[in-house]
């Protein structure tokens, strides 16, 4: 299926691993231009060559920067002052205990999770309705309305990038913009693989041992029973950039295997 994203400039944020490179890849296979984006060039460089490297035919550029602060979100407009498509994946986590999340942690995950988005929106969306098209995507989670008890901080910026999605959605009625979020469950994205490698070397067992006690115990009402892929997530993603989800506004999607046990 040709998704019609041909001549379209995408930015994908915190695109050099995991969730983020899938939907760059993706975005770029669909013949999209992407622009890739991680803190350092080292690591933004080695995601443009991956994603050349896979399809030679690609329009892939790199832009090093820590889209959290607003220093590097005006490097970035300078360079590029219009978007079609704005994907907000730039986001961190860390299992932490409530009592020992200090104030710096929750502004540090505010920022990061949430303000880089709100910026990025703040600046593109009236361009995309100016020109009435345009894509704008948060890479949310399914801990936005499960929150873990682990990391409370996180599932709340989880749920706030919820109401922004939304409610910049209600202000593009009658456009060819939309805002929606995208909610994975448990993915098996370079962070989540490390922190997984690591619990399970502590108690003794196997990546694969580790993951079936997860979903048994930490996630049981999953109905997939493993970790999702990050292309597993990306094809969502993607196909809602695309101008054939031009009905498709103001939503909450779940990618989340089924771990999210309500209708809606």
């Amino acid at each position: 299926m040709d998704l019609l994203l041909d001549g379209k400039l995408a930015l994908v944020t915190g695109s050099t691993a995991g969730i983020g490179l899938a939907i760059a890849e993706g975005l770029a296979r669909e013949k999209a231009t992407v622009i890739v984006n991680g803190r350092t060039k080292p690591r933004v460089a080695d995601a443009v060559a991956a994603i050349r490297q896979k399809y030679p035919l690609a329009k892939v550029e790199g832009f090093a920067g820590d889209l959290s602060t607003a220093e590097a979100f005006e490097l970035l407009k300078a360079q590029y002052p219009e978007l079609d498509i704005l994907i907000n994946n730039l986001g961190i986590f860390n299992p932490q205990p409530f009592e020992k999340i200090n104030d710096e942690e929750w502004r540090k995950f505010f920022e990061v999770n949430v303000l880089s988005g709100v910026r990025l929106s703040r600046y593109h969306l009236p361009r995309m309705k100016n020109k009435n098209w345009g894509r704008i995507v948060f890479i949310s989670s399914e801990s936005a309305i499960q929150i873990p008890v682990e990391m409370i901080h996180y599932g709340f910026t989880k749920t706030a990038q919820l109401a922004i999605s939304r409610g910049l959605a209600e202000s593009t009625v009658g456009t060819g913009v939309t805002v929606n979020a995208v909610l994975p469950g448990p993915t098996a994205s370079e962070g989540v693989s490390d922190f997984v490698s690591k619990l399970a070397a502590q108690t003794n067992q196997s990546a694969a041992e580790f993951e079936k006690y997860f979903f048994e115990k930490v996630r049981p009402t999953s109905l997939l029973k493993r970790f999702a892929t990050p292309e597993e997530v990306a094809n969502m993603v993607v196909y809602i950039c695309s101008p054939l989800a031009s009905a498709t506004n103001g939503a909450a999607l779940r990618v989340d295997g089924g771990v999210v046990r309500t209708i809606v």
